[in-house]
């Protein structure tokens, strides 16, 4: 086996090692809202934390020190809408990725259309089959040598929205959603074979 010590590599090396071996990542497409502009932005840093509240983490990395769009506005407002990413949006959702100016929106460059949230002021884009209103729960700085690399959110459900026709008997059809995960670079992946194995009691 190859050994390396993360404190010896770059924060790049650091990065495709991590990105290349926590596979499949899921992706949390965010809405975030500051001004009256809409930000929207993918992060495959996401997952869940707690079912009792319901909590999801995200962490935002910063870039040259600076924080992104998503991490300024929940900070600023505590609220932000979650889509799950999926094979009909994966190709808008990645346009999101674009670096773009704190006003101008993502809707710009992207089909996305939006709708109103029950419980929180962000809008929603229509065309995920899967979403979550959140709050912000908690927020923990990351750092290294004094200064912050990264934003790590605790976000609490507040509302589900769930398409209708991937909801089965109380759970959500894994098939029917058609989640798409991260990979590393450019690389993504769907769901594929599923397979079950009983849980020793």
């Amino acid at each position: 086996m190859l050994q390396f010590d993360p404190t010896q590599l770059t924060e790049r090396e650091n990065y495709k090692l991590l990105i290349g071996s926590i596979i499949p990542r899921p992706v949390a497409v965010m809405t975030t809202q500051a001004n009256d502009i809409l930000n929207i932005g993918p992060f495959s840093y996401f997952n869940i934390v707690s079912t009792e509240p319901a909590i999801v983490s995200v962490a935002i990395q910063r870039k040259n020190g600076q924080q992104k769009d998503t991490a300024r506005n929940l900070l600023a407002t505590n609220e932000a809408v979650i889509h799950i990413l999926d094979e009909q949006n994966v190709t808008d959702a990645n346009q999101t990725a674009a670096q773009l100016s704190p006003t101008t929106s993502e809707l710009t460059v992207t089909k996305f259309t939006t709708t109103n949230s029950e419980k929180v002021s962000v809008p929603a884009l229509k065309e995920a089959r899967v979403r979550f209103e959140t709050t912000l729960y908690q927020h923990i700085p990351i750092t290294k040598e004094d200064h912050v690399t990264a934003d790590l959110f605790l976000l609490e459900i507040k509302q589900y929205h769930i398409n209708q026709e991937i909801y089965e008997d109380g759970r959500i059809n894994p098939n029917k959603l058609a989640a798409v995960s991260r990979l590393a670079g450019n690389a993504y992946a769907t769901i594929g074979d599923i397979f079950e194995l009983v849980r020793p009691e």
